[in-house]
């Protein structure tokens, strides 16, 4: 049985529809979690659950990544959920601002969240884990994908890369690799597919929370395929 109680753990895109459905099984499993979004959409009146502390942060400034990181203070798991994806252009058709705005919400918040944690997880001598979410699209090429296909294959070698740099540290990194994540956006923006061949967002936590539990100890630099039935 997975358990996280005594574990202090940080996810980023915590208001999205992954980033919620990982912060309620953490919070489930007994960790404390620390939910880091640009904005949250709840009402004043939200009651904060026990165990859960929201930072409002714009994880593309390094100095603000910083800043939060250093309030939260112990990290024992990072969950790196925030980026984004939308449907580009053709390869050469897109533009410096399309690739910066994609490199920024999925590459550049990942290395400000990995800078600011990794010297505070290795300094504290705890180990721990980090999960990262890439994409099965990183794998290849797809039409009107380009941009974002290459970000998130940078964030596949970045997983591949940092986890030999730390694992001697007791660091495991590792990462998911999600088809069609089931959301209201993507129901939206394709109504015509089969939601049921599709991932949930409760499942893809579970493969998630095991990556950063003691039960995956033995497991560093896995890209992990969750594709539902697509």
């Amino acid at each position: 049985m997975l358990e996280f109680s005594g574990k202090h753990v940080v996810i980023t895109g915590a208001a999205g529809v992954l980033g919620q459905a990982v912060v309620d099984r953490v919070l489930s499993l007994g960790g404390t979690v620390a939910a880091l979004d640009i904005q949250f959409n709840n009402s004043d009146s939200f009651q904060v659950p026990s165990g859960l502390t929201r930072h409002h942060v714009d994880l593309t400034d390094r100095d603000a990544t910083r800043a939060v990181f250093e309030k939260i203070g112990v990290v024992d798991a990072l969950f790196n959920i925030a980026g984004g994806f939308v449907m580009g252009p053709l390869v050469y058709e897109f533009s410096d601002d399309d690739w910066d705005h994609m490199f920024d919400i999925n590459v550049r918040t990942f290395l400000n969240c990995v800078r600011a944690a990794v010297p505070k997880m290795i300094s504290g001598g705890r180990g721990g884990a980090i999960v990262n979410v890439g994409a099965r699209a990183a794998l290849t090429g797809e039409a009107h994908m380009g941009v974002y296909c290459a970000v998130k294959g940078i964030i596949l070698h970045l997983t591949e890369s940092l986890s030999k740099e730390v694992q001697s540290h007791g660091i495991r990194v590792n990462a998911v690799l999600p088809s069609i994540i089931d959301t209201p956006q993507n129901r939206r923006d394709m109504p015509e597919t089969d939601f049921g061949t599709w991932v949930s967002p409760n499942d893809l936590s579970e493969i998630m929370c095991f990556l950063a539990s003691n039960q995956a100890k033995s497991i560093h630099r896995a890209l992990v395929p969750v594709s539902g039935l697509c």
